[in-house]
């Protein structure tokens, strides 16, 4: 048997219509797609949003206002691989708007609470390179930084 695919819900309490529209704003291929409402048959007030499905970066996602039984926390969490300093400053800066938190080593939580990590590329290469000790460098660089900086990372790696 074979899936058709993947799509993550999450679950907020009133705001995911808000979420939907914040989300497909960061990333420049977002887009809406169906919104289901509460009818008279509840639970919820008929004409609010039950679902609302929209995409962002080519991944898929259904936004439930399930209500306050739930939150997020960071077992979970999206990881945007950037190429460049750039894109890092990007997503980090527009994704901590209105409310969200910076954390250590590239993760933050956006003012829903969902936990993403913002990470260059080039990280990888150089926590996981070949020479431990440049690796150690740049290990430890990382874990000095809220905001992951490629440069400083480099740095790092190379003993400056």
């Amino acid at each position: 048997m074979i899936a058709k695919g993947f799509t993550t819900c999450l679950w907020f309490d009133g705001r995911a219509e808000e979420a939907a529209a914040f989300y497909t704003s960061v990333f420049p291929d977002g887009r809406i797609g169906d919104v289901m409402r509460y009818t008279e048959a509840g639970p919820g007030e008929p004409g609010s949003v039950v679902t609302i499905s929209f995409e962002a970066n080519g991944q898929k996602f259904t936004a439930l206002n399930g209500g306050p039984h739930f939150t997020f926390d960071e077992s979970i969490s999206f990881e945007i691989h950037c190429d460049t300093q750039e894109d890092v400053d990007h997503y980090w800066s527009r994704l901590i708007e209105g409310g969200g938190q910076e954390s250590e080593c590239g993760w933050l939580k956006d003012r829903f609470g969902v936990s993403w990590q913002v990470i260059p590329v080039e990280l990888f290469g150089l926590v996981g390179g070949p020479d431990p000790e440049k690796a150690k460098r740049a290990t430890e660089a990382m874990l000095s930084m809220r905001k992951l900086d490629v440069a400083a990372l480099r740095a790092a790696y190379e003993g400056h």
